[in-house]
């Protein structure tokens, strides 16, 4: 039977030759993860459940991101609840400050990522590991206790949709142009509990950081998974990575996971992406998007650069590039936020955090912060924040009666300096 790439890896981890559409399958996971927002609640179910041990103390994965470092008594206890968690099992990837970053960057950074891993984490954006070719999908609380218990989770086996996207990306156009257009046009619920597959020449010529964003956003379009084929690239991203992980790392094993040319999909969407521009999602659902064009007349009191979204070096280079030589206006405060430890090294190696200091950012510390409300850049009552953040939720970063504009990285920076929304080719 013909198999997508999705259907592939759940049939594998299910012990099953092949798998439908609405099946229910019992699979076995290759990683669980949570944060310091829902890992606590699923610490509490996992001691209700009685059992003396984690399945397996190198799959369980603990990264405090959302509120870190503390910004208050109820954040401090809950990263210390994760903490005494991690030492009584024996749970050895559990990241503390000074080690930690935004989980679905710091994850793909330290090599725990690979092709066909079946990944569950308590964290919507957990989806973001399908652009290595691993079908990675957000859970509750509840299951990922389950899931450190028993090592196994059920799913439903969703419906498959296909992206193909062709053409050539104007300048300034990045992948998170790529996603928030799909996802303007299909709507937040268009891939409800669906693997949404992107290919075609545009996505191969992505770089894996232009692929992560994308695959980030899936959620955002109500997707089960988003999914890429994995390719060269994905073995040159990954090969220096593995040796931290003694992973036999051999492209041609890959090929297990590629959809078939006749897989089966509910709809195929298929677009010709060389005349769109930057675009803007509007408050206050990332599908309300227009091209960058039609936005100059927004003024902004906050830019926000980072997040799970858009805080990798690629990020901070294409900020730079923007930034240098210029000032953020005065009446804008413009957070800059790394991912990971790794990615605030380099930017001081290549001299990025020198020239957004010159401009007038803020540079923090690697954290989830102001792009779920949670510190590090809340909004007041009016205040308007254009952000390489997911959502843009009533109420997402801050005050309910502020308003969040997503964007990509290069139109955050440049609006920064504007002091209102605009693409770099306007400064």
């Amino acid at each position: 039977m013909p198999q997508t790439i999705s259907q592939k890896i759940l049939a594998k981890h299910a012990g099953l030759k092949s798998v439908e559409p609405g099946q229910l399958i019992n699979c076995k996971v290759d990683l669980v993860l949570g944060n310091d927002i829902t890992a606590p609640t699923a610490i509490k179910e996992f001691e209700k459940i009685g059992v003396s041990k984690v399945f397996d103390k190198k799959k369980i994965f603990l990264v405090p991101d959302h509120f870190t470092p503390a910004k208050d008594i109820k954040s401090a206890e809950q990263v210390k609840m994760m903490r005494h968690f991690a030492k009584k099992y024996g749970i050895v990837n559990f990241f503390e400050i000074g080690c930690m970053g935004v989980e679905h960057a710091l994850l793909p950074e330290i090599g725990a990522i690979k092709p066909g891993m079946l990944i569950i984490g308590a964290d919507s954006h957990t989806c973001t590991y399908g652009a290595l070719g691993a079908f990675s999908t957000g859970v509750g609380s509840t299951d990922m206790a389950a899931g450190m218990a028993t090592g196994e989770v059920w799913f439903k086996v969703p419906e498959q949709l296909k992206f193909i996207y062709k053409g050539k990306l104007q300048k300034w156009v990045e992948a998170k142009d790529l996603i928030l257009y799909t996802i303007g046009q299909i709507g937040v619920d268009g891939a409800r509990y669906m693997s949404m597959e992107f290919t075609g020449p545009v996505i191969d010529k992505l770089t894996i950081e232009g692929r992560l964003t994308m695959a980030n956003m899936a959620i955002e379009a109500g997707g089960k998974n988003g999914i890429f084929a994995p390719d060269r690239k994905v073995y040159d991203y990954l090969k220096n990575k593995i040796k931290l992980n003694n992973w036999t790392l051999e492209i041609g094993h890959w090929k297990l996971f590629e959809s078939d040319p006749d897989a089966e999909y509910k709809q195929v969407y298929e677009w010709d992406v060389s005349k769109i521009e930057p675009q803007i999602s509007f408050p206050h659902l990332p599908s309300n998007t227009k091209p960058v064009s039609k936005c100059k007349h927004i003024k902004i009191d906050q830019s926000v650069i980072g997040s799970c979204t858009n805080g990798r070096i690629e990020d901070m280079r294409v900020a730079a590039k923007v930034l240098k030589g210029k000032k953020v206006h005065p009446d804008v405060r413009l957070i800059i936020l790394p991912a990971t430890q790794n990615i605030e090294l380099q930017m001081i190696k290549e001299g990025l955090t020198e020239i957004f200091i010159k401009a007038g950012a803020a540079v923090s510390t690697p954290t989830c912060g102001p792009c779920l409300g949670g510190h590090m850049g809340i909004l007041a009552e009016g205040e308007r924040s254009i952000a390489t953040t997911n959502r843009n939720f009533v109420g997402r970063m801050g005050h309910p009666k502020s308003e969040v504009y997503l964007s990509n990285v290069a139109v955050a920076a440049a609006s920064a300096v504007a002091g209102h929304i605009v693409s770099p080719e306007d400064l």
